[in-house]
């Protein structure tokens, strides 16, 4: 067995094999998700065993949604290289081929919330509630999930010599970034945004539960990462252009901008009626 910064890499039976980090990351983001939905639906009374059965859908709907995006979004670098929309479509074996690009975050959360709702149409379930119920998870899961960009060295920021700076080896240097070492560890930053949004959601179902609506811990969270990302990606370096605009930003910004008002046109009542208290 040989121990490398991507993964475990060892023989079997004459047979090479890889455990890849970035995977083993990404499952176990879904498994604690998947164990604090768990809880989350125990409390509000549900049987919690149907988190596990849904955890299948939410991670087929999740990759499906999020290699679309990213063969639909693809990276600057990627199509300098030659990978393009085009390249993907015309190369049906890298559709599917995880370790040639990636996945796209944005297209997770469509894939998993499409996955949620023929589920909960199947098994008869509020999908307006269990979206509340998924979303503490979902950004627990993201949290975890960042860190396998870590051993991809991969989602990092523009060159830094802040004190938690990381180091990029030359072959994962974007062009024209060969001599700059270090940079943001932007995975790092969003990991840390995506738990603080979990803990929010966590405090306002148990803070305010009489005042919350169904659906709004969800909208919620459609507000919170999104302005996070947004302002992350104006330290990103490698950022999917559509049309000269940064796409990922820009879906952000149209999504929490919808989310911000659909909150506030929920509760514009209580919202008007506290303004009129003396």
């Amino acid at each position: 067995m040989q121990i490398a910064f991507d993964g475990l890499h060892f023989v079997f039976f004459g047979m090479e094999f890889t455990l890849y980090y970035y995977g083993v990351i990404l499952m176990t983001g879904a498994l604690m998700g998947g164990w604090l939905a768990y809880r989350e639906a125990a409390r509000r009374g549900h049987d919690p065993e149907i988190v596990w059965d849904l955890l299948i859908w939410l991670i087929v709907g999740g990759v499906i949604g999020a290699r679309l995006w990213h063969i639909f979004t693809p990276s600057p670098s990627l199509i300098a290289q030659g990978i393009d929309t085009v390249y993907y479509l015309t190369h049906p074996l890298d559709l599917i081929n995880l370790r040639r690009g990636g996945l796209g975050i944005p297209g997770a959360v469509i894939g998993g919330a499409a996955a949620l709702f023929f589920f909960a149409r199947k098994r008869k379930l509020n999908f307006v509630e269990w979206v509340d119920i998924a979303a503490p998870s979902l950004a627990l899961g993201q949290a975890i999930g960042r860190w396998g960009n870590y051993f991809n060295q991969e989602v990092y920021g523009a060159p830094t010599d802040l004190p938690w700076k990381i180091f990029i080896d030359p072959l994962h240097r974007l062009s024209g970034y060969a001599d700059k070492e270090y940079y943001h560890p932007l995975f790092l930053y969003e990991s840390l945004w995506n738990l603080g949004n979990m803990a929010l959601l966590i405090w306002l179902t148990r803070r305010f539960p009489e005042k919350l609506k169904s659906g709004d811990v969800f909208l919620v969270y459609l507000v919170v990462y999104p302005v996070g990302r947004f302002l992350l990606e104006f330290l990103r370096l490698d950022s999917s252009q559509l049309g000269g605009i940064n796409a990922n930003q820009a879906f952000m910004a149209v999504v929490a901008i919808l989310a911000a008002l659909a909150l506030f046109w929920r509760h514009r009542k209580s919202l008007d009626h506290s303004t009129l208290q003396p």
